[in-house]
């Protein structure tokens, strides 16, 4: 695994990073990887895939759900989950992220683990949202074989952990490819100072979170990261790929404000190169851990803290959103190696200026 960016001198953006400039600088967010990387039984089928797991937090996600929303920049993908938590504003399961056809066994292993963990849901009370979304890694994957199984969603779940998430071509994007050179996973965080409140100073953090799969090698503005022109070649994919955004805070938004924060991941994504192409599933789904939301209370009423919209924060929480998605990228393209998948395919890391 390479370095992150900032590593070998590249600075993206103005705000300050997380400790480990990752989206587990949100207090509570774990992250859980399952890489699969061998050739399969019958000899011929190449297994070049993977699981990834983002949890909001550690605890029950379907008793504590947490507010939520996603947003579609290009809606040519194959997620789930997502028009429940855009109609209730909330998250209640782990988010997941696999390859195209690995979507419904890792929608059957996460169902699995909330059903072990609420022996009430569908019983007692009503059902569970789960959430997954994917990208094509059938270059380097033998994708029809559908080598995820659910049991590697439930691995991907338990491995979560709050320390620093690798990255690169692990879990999710151990198939994928970015720019043309090996992608995958990326992470990224900022730090927002508020001000003093109440004696104390107050700072909201943004985390980032991308599974890279799109664009080619000509839309790369690899000038602005003093990037080195790579003596490899690189990959024709037959399709535009995609690209999976999970934005993470713990900035006291509402559903709709979260929206307007997670909508500016696309200014990130667009810097990088992209032009959001026709066949690319371009979605982005974001949360914040500031609310506790019980599933059950005999409450009436409730209530949640947000701010103001006019407040300057919420610029700086929109600046956040496009610059933890720009390096998020970045960092899954310096983070990556050269992987030899299906076919004998092969996907060569990018040459960063050391």
């Amino acid at each position: 695994m390479g370095k992150k960016v900032r590593e070998i001198g590249i600075e993206i953006g103005k705000l300050p990073t997380g400790k480990k400039n990752c989206i587990t600088d949100v207090a509570g967010v774990r992250v859980g990887h399952v890489t699969l990387d061998y050739k399969m039984e019958n000899g011929e089928e190449y297994a070049c895939t993977g699981v990834t797991a983002i949890l909001p937090h550690g605890g029950n996600l379907f008793q504590n759900k947490v507010t939520a929303a996603s947003y579609v920049i290009n809606g040519f993908g194959k997620t789930t989950g997502l028009v429940q938590v855009n109609e209730l504003g909330v998250i209640e399961s782990p988010i997941m992220l696999t390859n195209t056809f690995g979507v419904p066994q890792v929608t059957q292993g996460t169902l699995q683990y909330m059903l072990d963990c609420n022996k009430d849901i569908g019983l007692d009370t009503g059902t569970i949202n789960i959430v997954v979304g994917e990208c094509n890694d059938s270059f380097l994957n033998s994708i029809r074989a559908c080598p995820v199984k659910p049991e590697h969603a439930i691995q991907a779940i338990q491995n979560a952990s709050q320390e620093v998430a690798r990255e690169g071509a692990v879990g999710a994007g151990r198939g994928m490819i970015c720019f043309g050179y090996k992608g995958g996973i990326g992470s990224s965080s900022r730090v927002l100072k508020v001000g003093e409140v109440d004696g104390e100073d107050l700072c909201y953090t943004v985390g980032c979170m991308v599974l890279s799969n799109f664009g080619d090698k000509t839309e790369f503005f690899q000038e602005n990261y003093k990037i080195l022109s790579p003596q490899n070649k690189a990959t024709e994919k037959p399709t535009d790929g995609s690209i999976i955004i999970v934005l993470a805070t713990d900035a006291p938004l509402s559903s709709r404000q979260l929206t307007r924060v997670i909508k500016r991941t696309g200014i990130g994504l667009g810097r990088t190169g992209s032009h959001f192409s026709h066949g690319s599933g371009d979605i982005v789904i974001g949360f914040t851990t500031a609310h506790n939301i019980l599933h059950t209370t005999n409450e009436l009423l409730e209530s949640r803290t947000q701010l103001r919209e006019d407040h300057p924060i919420m610029n700086h929480l929109f600046a956040a959103a496009a610059e933890t998605t720009e390096e998020a990228i970045i960092n899954s393209l310096s983070q990556a190696e050269t992987t030899t998948g299906r076919n004998g395919n092969v996907v060569h890391a990018y040459e960063f200026k050391k």
